[in-house]
């Protein structure tokens, strides 16, 4: 991981028009990088955000700066009705979809719960992530040169999974242990992915944006959002490099068949040993199918 922060990183110019990418939580940060990059190689964009009037604004940026189509659905993805009518809605549109990139996520110092009584961040990191990735997997089988990728982190390394206790019922919860349990079950499940459309041509890889400057956590109280603005941001880089990097992922010829891996940022890295459990994998696939109404 540390040899991987400092390392050069790859980069491609591949020109994507014709390609229409699928982006969540792209009104900020890390998404917002990777919408431009992506319009400015010429793809068409469909951001899927949970704020109206700032996906309108992005997508009116998007369209008079890089001339490219660009669309957006509303989803918050605490309410995963609102993710399964997203998802449906892209299914049953005319829409060719080249490449998804599920990168909405957040981060909570406290324990709370969605209205399905579900812990917050492991809805919206994990379960809103799978239930696309899952209801679009037979779309993208039909372009099968398609790529889809998962904005993780290297939170995943803070803490493992203990699926008896998803909900934290049982345990004293903490920010970090949560957004690492989360981040180990998209983790896990892309594993799945990945075995699930071998031979199909479509690949799934995760990665980690980088310590970049982001929206994520301003959520939180007062003094949370005081400590991050005076003494985490000034040490953290542009986002812009994982628009470059999303881009990479999304577009280099040399990835075409890379699938089932793991990426700092563009660079191939070995997750924690908890999130290469493939036994606790293949349940947490159960659970998050059961929970997300998939079955």
């Amino acid at each position: 991981m540390m040899a991987n922060n400092r390392a050069e990183q790859h980069h491609c110019d591949v020109n994507l028009k014709g390609k229409r990418c699928v982006l969540t939580g792209t009104t900020s940060g890390v998404g917002w990088e990777a919408a431009k990059t992506l319009a400015a190689h010429q793809a068409s964009i469909v951001m899927i955000n949970r704020n109206q009037e700032k996906s309108e604004k992005a997508c009116e940026i998007i369209r008079s700066t890089y001339h490219v189509e660009c669309d957006y659905l509303i989803a918050d993805f605490t309410n995963l009705e609102e993710v399964h009518k997203a998802a449906d809605y892209l299914n049953h549109s005319d829409w060719q979809i080249d490449i998804l990139i599920n990168n909405a996520g957040m981060y909570c110092t406290r324990k709370t719960y969605t209205k399905d009584h579900l812990e917050t961040v492991f809805c919206v990191d994990h379960l809103a992530s799978f239930i696309l990735t899952y209801k679009l997997m037979e779309k993208l089988k039909k372009n099968p040169s398609s790529r889809i990728i998962q904005v993780n982190s290297q939170g995943h390394r803070f803490n493992g999974l203990n699926i008896s206790d998803l909900n934290w019922d049982k345990r004293y919860y903490t920010g970090l242990r949560g957004y690492g349990a989360s981040k180990t079950a998209q983790l896990l499940t892309v594993w799945e992915f990945a075995d699930l459309l071998k031979g199909s041509g479509v690949t799934i890889n995760a990665m980690h944006p980088g310590g970049v400057k982001s929206a994520i956590g301003e959520n939180n109280g007062p003094l949370y959002r005081w400590y991050k603005h005076h003494f985490v941001t000034k040490f953290l880089a542009d986002p812009s490099i994982s628009g470059q990097a999303l881009h990479y992922l999304a577009a280099a010829p040399e990835l075409s068949e890379v699938s089932g891996q793991y990426f700092n940022l563009t660079l191939v890295e070995k997750p924690s040993p908890h999130a290469l459990d493939r036994e606790i994998g293949k349940e947490i696939w159960s659970i998050s199918k059961k929970i997300a109404g998939l079955l």
